[in-house]
């Protein structure tokens, strides 16, 4: 086997230090409000310039599979999801915490995140000539019902009941029409100069989940209740190693989802996330659990997210077509080492592609063993006052905010979001509905448009839509999804 030829390129001295170097500020950068995967590795881009094209795309590499991870910390420790796609992990991982089980809900994370990354990568070694062939079988009809997928499952993620859970979500979908139509180029529903750029998924994601917990949190410090900063729970590690392997069923759906989810280009990990932790919802012999504190919620969603990583680069190495976002920079990042995606790639340049590709493999390694060690240390953050705490999370988000587009707008309409679901929060309204409105509604919208555009050139629209075994399963995946939340919103109301 190719690859196992220059393995030993990785276990140099300086790639070893990048790796390390690498996947430690992925794991801090990624628990900061703002700054996502993406924007990490592009920030890091620059510093590899002068390096050989396999030691850029190592450090890079380690960058992008340790943030996907480190989004997570926030998310379990003050409810703040560092990226998109660490929302699914805030809905049980931060109830953990609050139940005094942080340092548990840490080691879930990121164990599930190793062995999702671990499933991923293998993926990507072994498969990646039949994976890239199934890419291209996805068109715009395709990733229209995947967004269609993911916007069924709103009404039943992180909200008190479907119906507040829809209207949040129906919510969100109406933001992102905000701004430029994506066809015709037309401003709609700018009322504001501010309005003009629409509202950014990542200035509406630290709104809806950071301002809320900043209120939150003053408002605990005022009546000197600090339950939600406080609480810290001892976890063994191996029993948290054994447990979290025993749960073969999210672990199962985690991955397997996260490995599709990658391969499809410009899903990303938030579907994955989402996607993962629903399914592994409806088939849970307790689904009501999941919203309170349950660990499958978090090993489903975190398993998905790292396991996206692998597939994502298959069509982006073999077909220059990015998985996820991430992956469209680290293309960025091939480019400027003269390194163009193709048959060549492997054939030409193997030695770069292949010692790259190891060294994914060696951070996942690297990311369990020093994402289990912060885990340990989880409550240096957990000790912290609420106020203080407070302050921290306020000034990370506006530096968070203005540093994605540099736009005040974009502070103005995250603190006036924030202010929004503070108080929406109070009548059961969760910001996970909300927020996967907005990051959906555009998937939906640009693929159905370029999808009309080709159906009625072609043999219509409906036929387009609907014809093709992909979209015959994803739309039979659509239906039963409504089916099911049917199903469970009325067993619920005839067991109460």
């Amino acid at each position: 086997m190719e690859f196992l030829t220059h393995f030993d390129k990785v276990f140099t001295l300086y790639h070893i230090g990048l790796l390390l170097g690498g996947t430690l500020a992925g794991l801090v950068l990624g628990a900061l409000p703002g700054l996502s995967p993406t924007m990490a590795v592009a920030l890091m881009i620059p510093f590899t310039f002068h390096m050989e094209p396999a030691s850029g795309l190592i450090l890079l590499g380690a960058m992008y599979t340790s943030t996907v991870a480190g989004g997570a910390i926030s998310a379990i420790l003050v409810n703040v999801p560092g990226a998109p796609a660490n929302i699914a992990t805030a809905l049980d991982g931060h109830n953990m915490a609050n139940q005094g089980r942080a340092a548990e809900a840490l080691q879930y994370c990121f164990i599930s995140s190793f062995t999702g990354g671990l499933i991923g990568i293998l993926v990507l070694i072994f498969f990646t000539p039949p994976l890239a062939e199934l890419a291209l079988r996805f068109g715009p009809s395709e990733l229209f019902w995947i967004a269609i997928m993911g916007i069924t499952i709103i009404g039943t993620i992180g909200s008190s009941s479907v119906v507040k859970g829809l209207l949040a979500g129906l919510f969100g979908l109406a933001l992102s029409t905000i701004g430029d139509n994506p066809m015709l180029g037309e401003e709609r529903f700018v009322f504001s100069e501010h309005l003009e750029s629409g509202v950014h998924i990542v200035v509406a994601l630290i709104g809806l989940f950071a301002i809320p917990q900043v209120f939150t949190l003053f408002a605990n410090a005022a009546e000197d209740d600090q339950s939600t900063v406080h609480k810290l729970g001892q976890s063994r590690l191996f029993q948290s190693i054994r447990y979290n392997l025993s749960r073969f069923r999210a672990l199962c759906i985690g991955s397997l989802i996260g490995t599709v989810v990658g391969i499809i280009p410009g899903a990303g990990g938030q579907i994955a996330g989402l996607v993962a932790y629903d399914q592994t919802r409806k088939t849970s012999k307790d689904p009501d659990k999941f919203g309170q504190g349950e660990p499958d919620g978090i090993i489903a969603a975190e398993s998905a997210n790292n396991a996206m990583v692998g597939p994502s680069l298959v069509p982006l190495l073999t077909l220059s077509i990015p998985g996820s976002p991430t992956a469209a920079v680290l293309l960025g990042g091939l480019l400027i080492h003269g390194l163009f995606p193709g048959p060549d790639l492997f054939s030409i340049h193997g030695e770069t592609t292949w010692t790259f590709i190891n060294s994914l493999l060696v951070a996942q390694f690297f990311m369990v063993v020093i994402g289990l060690f912060l885990s340990q240390h989880s409550g240096l953050i957990m000790k912290v006052p609420g106020h203080y705490m407070a302050a921290v999370i306020l000034v990370l988000a506006v530096f968070g905010t203005y540093s994605i587009q540099s736009s005040y707008s974009d502070v103005l309409i995250m603190m006036l979001l924030g202010i929004f679901m503070y108080f929406a929060s109070r009548f059961g309204y969760g910001p996970a509905p909300l927020v996967l409105g907005i990051i959906l509604g555009p998937i939906a919208e640009d693929n159905f448009l370029q999808g009309k555009l080709i159906g009625e050139s072609g043999d219509g629209l409906f036929s387009y839509f609907t014809s093709g075994p992909i979209n015959l399963i994803l739309i039979s995946l659509c239906i039963g999804s409504i089916v099911y939340s049917i199903y469970s919103s009325r067993k619920s109301k005839t067991a109460d």
